[in-house]
């Protein structure tokens, strides 16, 4: 994409515009915000392009309690992060904005993983810094990419496990927009990838509750497998208790889980069908922890309020068998939650943004004999997805449907659920429309606090097993990458529209409306452009419009745009 001015005249300004959230709901326009020179552990990087998420609207609405919003608990010493001026945690104003490539401009003297010039895609989930409910993220309680610079810190962006950074560097001659689309579809593919636990946590906290009517059996089993730190025993006989003490872990035995912290076991055994019971249980489960409901041959009887939001921000996992081997549960569980050959899949919301690239990677799909059912509710949106859909079926033969829900409901049964609208009724309307061993991709964030009643008999019945997914590590942006090096993918087929900041908070209010079916791009450079859909790009910059492809946004276009704009050249 050419040298970087910055780089080239050795000029940083003193003053930026950046797009920030001071409030729930409250953006503001600040066309004035201080660029901080790195301090000597810092980076400070000019944003070439931002994707909108619809994540952004999450942390619009829900601000200082968005799970990624609060303080840094866990992973990193306070005193760093007092020295990070772009760490905004609690009611601190933010600047959003995650999908993000970007150049190095500056560094500080102690930086040592990188280098001015760098140009880098943003891996954003800083999933070593705990918060509260879920873990830092940029963009979140660290400043994000809807600014013409941002400001990191090494100590921050180097993930401790492995020492990868979390700047990938990129190569120039790729679009700024394809590279910033890397993230969201890291986020897809994050979904398909992440490996699912198949039994206890070894040197875990697991919490056993047996029903004085119900046997425990497979424990032995599942502790050779995994052996637990601690057991925390609910159980009134003294046969069963024996069984705990055989297991050769440290227990201890409480009269009732009403009586147990909240969110404080990784794994979690009910030998019962009480409603209350399970309801009370929910909230005993830790981040990443799974509840193990062995039914011993009854029913619940009744809906079960769950804790749906948190299978997607806290990973929590519900599995159960109406047997009465606690072990037999974990049976279904797949290694990853991949679309298998053969599959019947529902996506639902499918004409959004987010929903197009699930779409998409579905038929691509080297697995034969998917089918797939695409709903929304607005037929304009899932016309745009049929436009660039249906050359793919046809190439990959693979069979596909589009459904307004709003005037024809979903019927029949499907073995894969995608869900993309954060609404938790949808959970219980994927469980009712179930198959056998039917998979439920919780994708869209439903607010982490939300509960919703599931008819947990049926989703036992059908071996289900939801499961969700936030943001991407690095192997996913890696794998997305490479495709889009080889040509395997053109990131660039998400994007409906482009904007400058002047267009940046309508460009939210947008994605907010769904008002455009596929993904904005904002160029933070371009300080007095607004929001403009792709189809209408001729009316405000006819040159860029004639480098579009098929109506697709291309690399020529975003060349030219950046050009017509820096020179005032529009229509």
């Amino acid at each position: 994409m050419g040298e970087d001015p910055d780089m080239a005249n050795g000029t940083i300004p003193g003053t930026q515009h950046a797009i920030q959230l001071v409030g729930p709901g409250k953006l503001t326009h600040n066309q004035s915000k201080e660029v901080r020179m790195p301090g000597r552990h810092q980076i400070l990087a000019k944003v070439e392009a931002v994707g909108l998420c619809f994540s952004d609207l999450k942390l619009l609405k829900q601000f200082s309690q968005h799970a990624r919003k609060g303080e840094v608990l866990q992973g990193i010493e306070r005193e760093v992060l007092g020295e990070i001026p772009s760490y905004v945690p609690g009611d601190k104003p933010t600047v959003p904005g995650h999908e993000v490539v970007c150049t190095i401009v500056a560094i500080g003297d102690q930086v040592r993983r990188h280098s001015v010039g760098e140009r880098c895609l943003v891996q954003t989930d800083y999933r070593t810094l705990l918060t509260a409910g879920s873990n830092a993220a940029f963009g979140y309680n660290f400043e994000g990419g809807l600014q013409e610079y941002v400001l990191m810190d090494e100590r921050v962006i180097i993930d401790p496990a492995n020492h990868e950074r979390f700047l990938i560097p990129v190569d120039r001659e790729l679009s700024a927009s394809a590279v910033a689309l890397v993230e969201p579809w890291a986020c897809v593919e994050n979904s398909y990838a992440n490996p699912e636990r198949k039994g206890l946590r070894p040197g875990g906290r697991l919490l056993v509750v047996i029903e004085d009517d119900h046997e425990a059996q497979g424990l032995q089993e599942l502790v050779e497998r995994g052996k637990p730190a601690t057991v925390t025993a609910v159980c009134q006989s003294e046969h069963q208790r024996g069984k705990l003490r055989g297991l050769g872990v440290p227990w201890e035995h409480v009269q009732s889980p009403g009586d147990l912290p909240g969110d404080s076991f990784d794994d979690i055994l009910y030998f019962g069908a009480r409603k209350p019971a399970i309801e009370t249980l929910n909230d005993k489960l830790a981040a990443g922890g799974i509840i193990n409901l062995v039914t011993g041959g009854r029913r619940i009887g009744e809906p079960v309020s769950v804790g749906v939001g948190r299978v997607h921000y806290g990973m929590t996992r519900w599995i159960g068998n109406h047997g009465l081997r606690a072990s037999d549960s974990y049976l279904p569980i797949p290694e990853k939650c991949e679309i298998r050959s053969g599959e019947e899949v529902a996506v639902i919301g499918a004409a959004g943004p987010m929903g197009q690239m699930h779409v998409i990677r579905a038929l691509c799909l080297d697995v034969h004999g998917i089918s797939l059912v695409c709903t929304d509710v607005d037929d304009a949106r899932l016309e745009a997805l049929r436009i660039k859909a249906m050359p793919l079926s046809v190439k990959h033969a693979r069979s596909l449907r589009f459904l307004n829900t709003r005037e024809d409901p979903l019927a029949g049964s499907y073995s894969y659920f995608i869900l993309l609208v954060p609404a938790a009724a949808l959970v219980a309307e994927a469980i009712a429309h179930s198959r056998s061993g039917c998979l439920i991709n919780i994708f869209a964030g439903i607010p982490a606090a939300t509960r919703q009643e599931l008819d947990l008999d049926t989703y036992i019945a059908n071996r289900c097993y939801m499961f969700g997914t936030s943001g991407s590590v690095i192997r996913d942006m890696e794998i997305v990458l490479d495709r889009l090096c080889s040509g395997q993918l053109d990131t660039n087929i998400s994007v409906d529209a482009i904007s400058g900041m002047a267009g940046a908070v309508r460009a939210i209010a947008a994605v907010e409306n769904r008002s455009l079916a596929g993904k904005i791009i904002v160029y933070p450079s371009l300080h007095d452009v607004g929001l403009i859909s792709l189809a209408e790009l001729d009316r405000h910059f006819p040159q860029v419009g004639r480098k579009l492809d098929r109506g697709r946004w291309t690399r020529a276009a975003e060349e030219e745009l950046l050009k017509s704009a820096a020179t005032g050249s529009a229509a």
